[in-house]
């Protein structure tokens, strides 16, 4: 008998508790399935399982048998549909969400190649700060920021999220450009209110001292492009990754405060289901976002 067919079975009847039920998966009878795994055994020289007429147990041996057993069994299967893949084309609808910011700034020539390159699939896209659960809003992709929980999720590293201070020069020239954190003590503050701490901006010296920027609270919105024209006006001070503010900082139409003071880096993510096999048109997707961003994305570059 194949060893793959014997070994097939034995999954098959730990998998659904019975020979019979792993002979009708395999379409065998449930006698012929026993002799699968009775030469299986032999030719082992083990017993795998003990079995009864009424149920199936597995041996000390056969347990650890069955977890390297099905492992291979998952990778022949996956190498299959890969296999298959490579002669077909991306379809179907791709579901992508991403906060509402980066996704509307740093997305769109993204998705539009794609969707250039890929005639076969539609993208239906979701820009939303809240936090999205893949399986029960059904997204293929989601974009995270920041450090992400323990997860059975699956995050690709697309780019860093570093973050920053700054203000408009009209307000560095009313207010004068700080040498400290605490020279910013009563400067007023623009905030993002979805951010997990809004009210509180940290910053660190090259000594890890740690320095709280805890100015007065100006005005506060779920909208970083809202407070990005509120700063560029010279309203206040910002807070918040320079992939909002890079483009500004390049131009001159804002200013980094405090430099040599750093906020934690953050990171950015693609997520997507931990199911063995990824379909196509997602693969293709993250694979496109990778090559877009990388360690020193264009909006660093200022």
């Amino acid at each position: 008998m194949d060893r793959f067919a014997c070994i097939s079975v034995f999954v098959a009847a730990v998998d659904e508790g019975s020979l019979a039920a792993a002979g009708r998966r395999a379409g065998l009878s449930a006698s012929m399935a026993g002799k699968y795994l009775s030469q299986l055994e032999a030719e082992l020289n083990v017993r795998l399982m003990q079995r009864s007429t009424r149920n199936l147990s597995l041996t000390d041996a056969g347990r650890a048998y069955y977890l390297r057993c099905k492992h291979i069994l998952e990778e022949f299967d996956d190498a299959n549909r890969e296999a298959s893949d490579a002669q077909r084309l991306a379809s179907g609808t791709l579901r992508v969400a991403a906060p509402v910011t980066f996704g509307a700034m740093h997305m769109q020539e993204i998705v539009t190649r794609y969707l250039a390159a890929h005639p076969q699939v539609d993208i239906d896209m979701s820009l939303d700060d809240r936090y999205v659960d893949l399986q029960s809003d059904s997204i293929d992709v989601a974009i995270r920021i920041g450090r992400l929980p323990d997860s059975q999720l699956i995050a690709k590293r697309l780019a860093p999220c570093r973050m920053v201070l700054c203000a408009a020069p009209a307000f560095v020239a009313r207010e004068g450009l700080p040498a400290q954190p605490g020279d910013l003590r009563a400067a007023p503050r623009l905030a993002f209110s979805e951010a997990v701490t809004a009210g509180e901006w940290a910053l660190q010296d090259k000594h890890g001292r740690r320095y709280v920027i805890e100015g007065p609270l100006r005005m506060r919105a779920n909208n970083m492009q809202m407070l990005t024209s509120a700063a560029l006006a010279g309203m206040g001070i910002v807070y918040g990754p320079t992939f909002v503010f890079g483009e500004h900082l390049k131009a001159g139409r804002l200013i980094e405060l405090l430099p040599e003071f750093k906020a934690p880096d953050l990171t950015i993510h693609a997520v997507y289901s931990s199911a063995r096999y990824v379909p196509l048109k997602v693969r293709v997707f993250i694979d496109y976002l990778v090559s877009a961003f990388g360690d020193e994305p264009e909006w660093d570059r200022f």
